[in-house]
C-alpha cells in the first residue's frame, strides 16, 4: 500500500482528465519497460510491480492466467493470494468469463466474492485479450472502499492493451 508520507504522481490527480493523462503516461512507461523482452512471465512481473508502485491505495496488483477452465495465479505484488479461480467465480472469474472489466466499489456486496486478502474492500478486474483470445486478467485490490472509478477502469483497460501483447 502507498505510504502517504511519500508523494506520488497520483497526488495531483483529482479529475478524470488528470487520471486520463496519468494512465496514458503509465501506459507509455509500461510499453518501454516491456519492449524487447520475449518472456511473458518476466513482463507480467515487471508490469505488476510498476502498477503496484504507481497507483496509490492498492494492497494487491497482479495477474491470473487462463489455464484450461480456470484462472491460475501469475506474478503479483501484495500478500499471498488464491492460486486457482474457476471461470465465472468471484470477480476475477466473472470478468474472465464475461470478457469485460468489472469494477466493484464494495467487495462485500459482490455475490460470490472470493476473499484472498480480507483487507481488500474494493476491486477492479480487467480481462487481458490478445487477438481476441483471453489470456487472463489484471486484478487490482484496495483496502479503500470505492477506491476505483470509471476513469480507473478506462485507464486500466488501456494498460491491459499495452501488457497483453507482451505476455
Amino acid at each position: 500500500m502507498h505510504d502517504p508520507a511519500r508523494p506520488t504522481p497520483w497526488t495531483s490527480v483529482r479529475r478524470a482528465a488528470d487520471k486520463d493523462a496519468f494512465y496514458h503516461e503509465l501506459a507509455r512507461e509500461l510499453d518501454a519497460l516491456l519492449a524487447g523482452e520475449p518472456d511473458g512471465i518476466a513482463n507480467a512481473a515487471n508490469a505488476a510491480a510498476a502498477i503496484f508502485h504507481a497507483l496509490p491505495d492498492l494492497n494487491w496488483a497482479g495477474f491470473y492466467f487462463l489455464r484450461d477452465t480456470e484462472l491460475v495465479l501469475g506474478p503479483f505484488q501484495g500478500r499471498p493470494a488464491c492460486v486457482r479461480i474457476a471461470l465465472g467465480q468471484g470477480v476475477c472469474g466473472t470478468a474472465a468469463a464475461q470478457r469485460r472489466s468489472i469494477l466493484v466499489p464494495d467487495v462485500e456486496a459482490f455475490p460470490g466474492h472470493i476473499a484472498c486478502d480480507t483487507a481488500s474492500r474494493s476491486e477492479l478486474v480487467v480481462p487481458l485479450l490478445r487477438d481476441g483470445t483471453l489470456l487472463g486478467v489484471l486484478d487490482l485490490d484496495s483496502p479503500v472502499l470505492a477506491r476505483f472509478d470509471e476513469a480507473d477502469r478506462v485507464g486500466c483497460e488501456l494498460l491491459a492493451r499495452v501488457i497483453a501483447p507482451a505476455l
